[in-house]
């Protein structure tokens, strides 16, 4: 991989260009059930990176000029992704309904778990090379679950939608990555980053959403063997970063909590919103 170039990217980021998206278009075709709740869990996903924001905030990684760069324009891009999810189900005929819980309202331990993030950033130099691997694998897992979805879905405008939003993932997931690699060249960083990364990583999602639904959404779109390839991939991918050589990931995790999971989508059947 060449480096990333991040004055070029910084000069080009901007909202998710949707002008000459068709959205009329959208109820001409049947939109899976299946892919209507996984599209819901994506959208949710990604209009929370505002609470993701507020937690780096506490730690060191805002201290990094290049990552503080970054992470002011990974902001508004996510955002963006969320809205035109949301915008697509809207034209569907399946519109978001109310946030069952408001977005600031945390349990106790997930507040420990932020202080405790950031008690270990002040501690630990090498913090951001966690968080840079970290970001790299959920962005991975991410764009690779989109191409999932359009490929599964078969919509021809969420298939469009999509693609521009993979451009974008596609990005992220560069810069964390050559940002992983530079960081994990430090051996006693990529030990402790290992150390943390096999022993508390989940897929994105996580704590965020019910685990049914981030187990639907791994059924979904990686079980059967094009599912399960698809996780080898992303594996495969962050193995090849200094220190992670073999480390169970993606499809250690699906084997663990979706056990002989199948594809539920083969049958498309079209969900009915307004009787849901």
């Amino acid at each position: 991989m060449s480096d990333f170039d991040l004055d070029r990217w910084v000069a080009r980021s901007g909202a998710l260009d949707l002008s000459d998206i068709d959205w009329d278009a959208v109820p001409a075709s049947p939109v899976p059930a299946e892919a209507v709740r996984v599209l819901r869990y994506m959208q949710d996903i990604e209009s929370h990176t505002i609470v993701y924001v507020r937690q780096l905030l506490a730690t060191r990684a805002i201290d990094d000029p290049e990552v503080a760069t970054f992470l002011a324009c990974w902001f508004h891009e996510e955002t963006f992704h969320g809205l035109a999810l949301d915008r697509f189900l809207a034209a569907a005929g399946c519109p978001l309904g109310p946030r069952p819980s408001a977005r600031s309202d945390v349990g106790l331990v997930t507040r420990l778990e932020e202080l405790a993030m950031g008690l270990v950033s002040r501690a630990w130099p090498d913090f951001v090379a966690v968080h840079m691997t970290w970001g790299a694998i959920n962005e991975l897992t991410t764009l690779t679950g989109y191409r999932r979805l359009s490929a599964i879905a078969g919509h021809p405008v969420l298939t469009e939608l999509l693609a521009r939003i993979i451009r974008d993932e596609s990005r992220h997931f560069f810069f964390y990555y050559k940002q992983a690699e530079r960081r994990l060249a430090n051996p006693r960083a990529a030990r402790v980053a290992r150390f943390i990364i096999e022993r508390f990583w989940a897929p994105v999602g996580s704590g965020v959403q019910p685990a049914d639904e981030l187990r639907f959404l791994a059924a979904t779109l990686l079980g059967g063997p094009e599912g399960e390839a698809a996780a080898r991939k992303v594996d495969d991918t962050i193995r090849r970063l200094p220190g992670m050589e073999g480390l169970p990931l993606l499809g250690a995790w699906v084997e663990r909590e979706t056990p002989g999971a199948t594809p539920p989508m083969h049958n498309h059947r079209v969900l009915d919103c307004k009787a849901a």
